[in-house]
This record gives structure tokens, C-alpha cells and sequence, in this order.
């Protein structure tokens, strides 16, 4: 789904493609169909228009109804969308209702305002390696601070939501906010995040599984299709609350689609721009008892934002060589996220998956991830032709087959991050060798 704007200098419409094109200007946003109307209107030549007082996009106005009047007042909507927006807010509607109030910007360095604190690339394994790789000690990584204790923030909720919200049926002692990252594809970051998000939701506790992959794998696993995406929380303000769809009894999906790369392209011209996403979601999040991010693989800018809004790292590992060399890239992105964007996330746990107990490179990967990790080396979750077909169905590993071995190995995950503390620790490779199946 590609973006379409018109310009807002020509009033030509045309297809958002580049970064110059989409620019925040005048309490409003901007585009530009070529670089000609670019500097027409930043040498000031060209300052047409009008900005839509529900979501800040500066268009000109060409029909009766892009004109609303409040009272008295004067008001301009780009869309019937924003125009039922203003008309709801002129009648009483909260306007926490609509978009979410960002909290205090936390300390940045001014380095990480400037630039993307990320390697471009990840190491590359010494050519014709054969042993596996050395991965770091978990001493050596940086003392940080410990996270703040959550604020119970709840004012995007209303007074009546707030009054009738049940106390949690399960106590997460685990991370609050958690993110599925590894960036090495194939990994099993997807399926791992919905499993995660199905099988708490099971347990009764209230989740909000958010995609940050433009792939919208998330939305795509679980059969559903919704009209607002993450783009719209990011980019237009959109509440969470509002974009995120009910799909299974406590779970809510916030998807997210092609749109996604326009939000980068917004991100990217902003101050503080590896916090926006935290900004939108910081209120949101106290409505639920966990909120899980499935990252995608790579090291984009809503990856940092990703990490910069989660107190836990989830890190999916396939029992493979080539994974093992991308974990030494996950630890050197979290001391990132610690030293130059000050904000105190850690590995909540490596998650070995397409594990096979009959393969040695499986059995030594596993061993290499306990040695390096110990404790927080979660048991591996076994290969199963049941995981890749649930999907297709549109249904959780929970639903299409409850008793395969991958759904309990899924489950001892989800009561890990219920239980929090120490990991229980993998169990022996002649353990899962004699329950080795589908």
C-alpha cells in the first residue's frame, strides 16, 4: 500500500517516495512532489494552503466540507475522517481520546540526536571458520541503571474505561514491554512473538502485540486486516487504543503494512527520533499487562525505537551457525541502546528455535548459548511442520495444534515471563531427543 499525497506547493498528486518529499512544517506537515517545490518553499515562494486542525497536514482546500464551523470558530479538515474528528471534539469528546500525550523527553546525548547510534553492518565470521563462534561474556557487558518502577499512566484511557478496568487476572513478574529482536532473519521472530502473545493471552493476561515489521507478517499470521496500522499512531497521532484491533479474548493487535516505510521517512526528520514510538505508546501501555514488539530484521530506525520503549529483549536464535555469529551483533546493539541512548534495557533471554535434537549443530549451538548466557538460555524450542501450517490457517500454534511439541515448549516461554527471576535452565539434549517429533 503505497502512500499518496499532493503537493503542497503545485498541488500535483503523486506518490511519497523519498525523505525530502514529507516534511513537518508550520504545526503541520508538508510534501513535495519534486525537489523544485522543495526549495520553492523553503526560499518562502510558496506558502499556499491551509493545515487540518485534526492532523496536522497542511492541503488546499477545494470542497465545502473541508471547512468546518465550530461555534464560531473556523476549523479545516483534510478528510471526513478529521472532519468527524473535530465535530466529536467540538461536542465534548476528550481530546486524550485521539491522540496520545507524549511523556517527558527523557536525557539524550547529542550525538544520538544527530545520528543513528547503529553499525550500518554487522561482523563478519573470519572466512573458512569451522568452530562456532565466540560470543561475548554477559560480565562484560555495561552496569546500567535499573529501570524505573512503571507509573500507572492511564489518562488515554476514559473515566468510565479506567473505573471498569478488571485488576489482572496474572501477575507478570517478567518484563512489562518486551521485544522480539534478532537481526538475523529466519530466526522465528514472528512466530515466536505471536505464540508468546497467544499463549499469555491464554493465561489471562491482557496483551497488545505490536508489529514493527513492514512486512505485516503479525496481521498476516492471525487472519486479520484492520484500516489503521502503526503508521497512523506514529505519523498521524493516532491513540493505540484506537488502532489496535480485539482479535482473540485479552489480545489486541496493533498491525502494521507498506505504510510503514512513510513512517520511517517521518521518523527520521524528527528530534528525539528513536523515542517517538515510545512517546505514542508510554500512556497506552498501562492499559494492558505486557506489550510484545516482533522487530524486524534489520537495523532500522524503528528498531531503535523499538528497544528505546522496551524494559526486556527476547532474542530468537535458530541452531544454526550463521545465527550464532548475529547474536554478537544483538549484544553490541543493547550496549548502544545503554550507553548512547541512556535507557536501561537488557536480554531478558536467547530463545534457541528449530531445535533438533538428532542434528550436532543443534546440540553444540545450544551449548555455545548456555555457556555464553547460563541462566538466561531459555530451553529450545523443537522444530515442528505444525508451526509453519498454523499460520495459513490464521490461527495460533495454541489453536491448530494445541498438543505439538513446539506449543509446549512455547508454553514453558510464556510461564517464564510470568514467573520472571532466574531462567529455568534447558533442559539435556537427551530430554528433547526422546520427545523429538512434530
Amino acid at each position: 500500500m503505497s502512500m499518496h499525497e499532493s503537493c503542497t506547493v503545485c498541488g500535483s498528486a503523486f506518490e511519497v517516495q523519498f525523505r525530502y518529499q514529507m516534511e513537518e512544517r508550520d504545526g503541520g506537515f508538508s510534501f513535495y512532489c519534486s525537489q523544485a517545490c522543495h526549495e520553492r518553499a523553503v526560499r518562502g515562494d510558496a506558502q499556499t494552503g491551509v493545515t487540518c486542525d485534526a492532523c496536522g497536514k497542511r492541503f488546499s482546500v477545494e470542497l465545502v466540507s473541508q471547512i468546518v464551523r465550530v461555534k464560531t470558530a473556523r476549523r479545516y479538515a483534510c478528510g471526513e475522517s478529521c472532519r468527524s474528528q473535530i465535530l466529536a471534539e467540538a461536542s465534548g469528546a476528550r481530546l486524550s481520546s485521539f491522540a496520545t500525550p507524549p511523556p517527558p523527553a527523557a536525557p539524550t546525548s547529542e550525538g544520538a540526536r544527530e545520528s543513528n547510534v547503529f553499525p550500518i553492518a554487522g561482523e563478519t565470521a573470519a572466512h573458512g571458520a569451522v568452530a562456532l563462534p565466540a560470543l561475548p561474556a554477559l560480565d562484560s557487558e555495561p552496569e546500567i541503571a535499573t529501570p524505573a518502577p512503571r507509573v500507572s499512566d492511564v489518562r488515554d484511557l476514559s473515566r468510565e474505561q479506567r473505573d471498569e478496568r478488571p485488576e489482572p487476572a496474572v501477575n507478570v513478574r517478567g518484563p512489562r514491554k518486551l521485544a522480539v529482536f534478532n537481526h538475523k532473519g529466519g530466526t522465528g521472530k514472528t512466530t515466536t512473538s505471536v505464540s508468546i502473545a497467544a499463549g499469555l493471552a491464554q493465561k489471562g493476561v491482557k496483551v497488545l502485540l505490536v508489529d514493527t515489521d513492514s512486512q505485516g507478517n503479525v496481521g498476516v499470521s492471525l487472519g486479520v486486516k484492520a484500516e489503521k496500522s502503526l503508521y497512523h499512531v506514529l505519523v498521524m497521532g493516532l491513540s493505540p487504543l484506537q488502532a489496535a484491533i480485539n482479535v482473540r479474548p485479552n489480545l489486541d493487535v496493533l498491525v502494521s503494512n507498506e505504510t510503514l516505510a512513510a513512517a520511517e521517512l517521518y521518523l527520521a526528520g524528527r528530534q528525539n527520533r528513536d523515542r517517538i514510538l515510545r512517546e505514542r505508546l508510554a500512556a497506552t501501555a498501562d492499559a494492558y499487562d505486557i506489550v510484545v514488539l516482533d522487530c524486524s530484521p534489520s537495523l532500522s530506525l524503528l528498531n531503535q525505537n523499538s528497544l528505546v520503549f522496551a524494559d526486556g529483549i527476547l532474542v530468537p536464535v535458530a541452531c544454526d551457525f550463521l545465527s550464532l555469529v548475529g547474536v554478537r551483533q544483538v549484544i553490541k546493539t543493547v550496549k548502544n541502546v545503554n550507553q548512547h541512548l541512556r535507557h536501561p534495557v537488557q536480554i531478558f533471554g536467547v530463545l534457541p528455535t528449530f531445535y533438533d535434537a538428532r542434528a550436532r549443530i543443534c546440540r553444540d549451538a545450544v551449548d555455545t548459548l548456555k555457556e555464553h548466557f547460563g541462566d538466561r538460555c531459555l530451553s529450545p524450542v523443537r522444530a515442528a511442520t505444525k508451526v509453519k501450517e498454523a499460520p495459513a490457517q490464521g490461527k495460533t500454534l495454541f489453536e491448530y495444534a494445541p498438543e505439538s511439541n513446539a506449543a509446549e515448549d512455547y508454553m514453558a516461554v510464556v510461564d517464564r515471563i510470568i514467573a520472571g527471576g532466574p531462567a529455568v535452565a534447558a533442559a539435556p539434549a537427551s530430554e528433547p531427543a526422546r520427545r523429538a517429533g512434530t
